[in-house]
């Protein structure tokens, strides 16, 4: 599964990469990616780093 940052809205906290690394990561931009797709193993963290994004820059792509 794929996961989309708006970088237009995130403020960069790092959450998401604390969360699930596997798949998010903050650029040199200062700000976050989806640097890979979620996994079986990892689904669950990557979800849970959306929804624990504090702006809400996350989003499942479907």
């Amino acid at each position: 599964m794929k996961f989309n940052v708006d970088k237009n809205v995130c403020i960069g906290c790092g959450a998401c990469q604390a969360i699930c690394p596997d798949v998010f990561e903050i650029e040199d931009d200062g700000l976050a990616a989806a640097t890979n797709e979620a996994t079986d193993a990892n689904i669950e963290e990557a979800k849970d780093a959306a929804q624990g994004c504090p702006v809400g820059a996350i989003t499942e792509e479907k």
